[in-house]
């Protein structure tokens, strides 16, 4: 309509499309006002001599914007600069600023329609040239107690999302989900589906929110909370392995807190966290180091749960080194811990782990006493799975050792208590090698018969599912 006063505003902004965009979208919401009226304003607008020319231009028109918005809208641009990652929805917007998630997407619209924002997907994020410019905005217009209460609000709704992010997969009725059912609306998913596409699609604003709550170190309790909540919702909607890369960044964020705030109890957690992942991952030196210091640091702390653990994950270290020796001595000291607290159900399964490395070292007569008080452990829990399969052990121990007739007999008990538990599956694996034992005692039509019996218990070809004994080295 008037081009000549289009040329005149454009001329005002420098030609900087950024300076353009910007006086183009108030133009845009202020339909009455003429263009030549906006460039008048503009030249009004005083200049900040000590900036080169360029970013003269582009700061007058930032501000001709910025100080026509309604107040809280304003405050909100300017703690947006705290933003992880620079994105931010309406939940993020909402906890900076302290309003309605409503009110909080209806702002974002507006200043996405000025070009102060840009749309990334759902979300939005400042535009990059006016980023320094709102970082400065914030730290001359609002206090340091009012950025650090707007920090909180931010990590306290992410913690909440999390928190639900996680508990919609847990099964109905649960715990978890009935403390879902009673959160507001706005911080609930319908669906796990949801709750994971949110996950996938926030993941680098919120590992960049746990690493820049830990690294202001002000806010340490609600880090850790971050912190926790998000491998947990990590761990249920990709599973350790898939998340493991994220996860071992986490875990040192927790560790970087514990160590600064002298948390002996979390620093052994998060040392075990990172070592188990480092197991995983065939770094076994890697390992063994994290769980030497995350028994350090469970004795300093006094905590019987994360000392007993770290000898155990010791022990399973050495175990994965073939130093079956120092393997053995390491669940020796476990289980006397566990013996000493009565922990039967950790006693049962450390006297299985020290079975099995005697079994590799071929101390045969350790290796079969150690089983033996396993299954009597199970017995004492009345659990016939475990004793079924401790005794299963107990017969490939004796038959390494050359007892066949004895390896015979304890393979019978153990398939009665696979039986009595009635676990399908154990039981036909066990049906099985009764079968391999009695080849080798030279009595093929019973072991023929054992065979027929674990295709009835599977309903398939006995092959596809026969494990045969080896030697301890296989």
């Amino acid at each position: 309509v008037d081009p000549q006063a289009a040329e005149s505003l454009a001329e005002e902004c420098g030609g900087q499309p950024a300076a353009i965009a910007l006086v183009g979208g108030w133009l845009a919401t202020h339909p009455r006002v003429s263009v030549a009226d906006v460039a008048k304003r503009l030249r009004a607008v005083p200049e900040d001599l000590g900036q080169p020319q360029g970013s003269r231009l582009l700061a007058r028109a930032f501000r001709f914007v910025y100080e026509d918005l309604p107040p809280s809208t304003a405050g909100m641009l300017r703690l947006l600069s705290l933003a992880p990652a620079g994105l931010a929805d309406a939940h993020t917007a909402s906890a900076l600023a302290g309003c309605s998630v409503s009110a909080a997407g209806a702002a974002l619209d507006d200043l996405a329609a000025l070009n102060l924002l840009r749309p990334v997907g759902d979300q939005f994020e400042i535009v990059g040239a006016l980023a320094p410019m709102t970082r400065a905005l914030m730290a001359a217009k609002d206090r340091p107690a009012e950025v650090q209460l707007a920090r909180a609000r931010m990590l306290e709704r992410t913690v909440r999302l999390l928190q639900s992010c996680r508990a919609v997969t847990e099964p109905d009725g649960s715990p978890a989900r009935k403390k879902l059912a009673a959160l507001p609306r706005a911080v609930r998913f319908p669906t796990a589906r949801a709750a994971a596409d949110w996950l996938t699609s926030r993941r680098p604003a919120l590992l960049a929110s746990a690493r820049l709550a830990v690294a202001d170190g002000e806010l340490d309790t609600l880090a850790r909370r971050l912190v926790s909540a998000l491998v947990r919702a990590l761990a249920a909607h990709q599973g350790t392995d898939a998340s493991a890369p994220d996860l071992y960044g986490l875990h040192q964020l927790v560790l970087g807190v514990a160590e600064r705030q002298g948390l002996h109890r979390e620093e052994a957690a998060a040392l075990l966290n990172i070592g188990d992942l480092d197991a995983r991952s065939g770094r076994t030196h890697d390992a063994l180091a994290r769980y030497r210091a995350a028994l350090d640091a469970g004795r300093a702390a006094n905590d019987h749960y994360a000392t007993g653990r770290a000898m155990e994950s010791v022990g399973g270290a050495y175990q994965e080194l073939q130093d079956w020796h120092r393997a053995a001595d390491w669940y020796g000291r476990a289980l006397e811990q566990r013996l000493s607290r009565g922990e039967r159900a950790d006693e049962a399964r450390l006297y299985g782990r020290l079975g099995t490395v005697h079994t590799y070292a071929a101390r045969y007569g350790e290796a079969l006493r150690h089983w033996r008080a396993a299954a009597a452990g199970f017995r004492r829990l009345q659990d016939l799975p475990g004793q079924a399969r401790a005794l299963s052990e107990a017969a490939r121990v004796q038959e390494y050792a050359g007892r066949p007739e004895e390896s015979l007999h304890t393979c019978q008990e153990a398939v009665e208590y696979a039986r009595l538990a009635g676990d399908t599956r154990l039981q036909a694996a066990l049906e099985l090698r009764l079968a391999d034992t009695l080849d080798r005692l030279g009595d093929p039509t019973a072991a023929r018969l054992h065979r027929h019996a674990s295709d009835r218990l599977l309903g398939t070809d006995s092959s596809t599912y026969e494990i045969r004994s080896t030697s301890a080295e296989g």
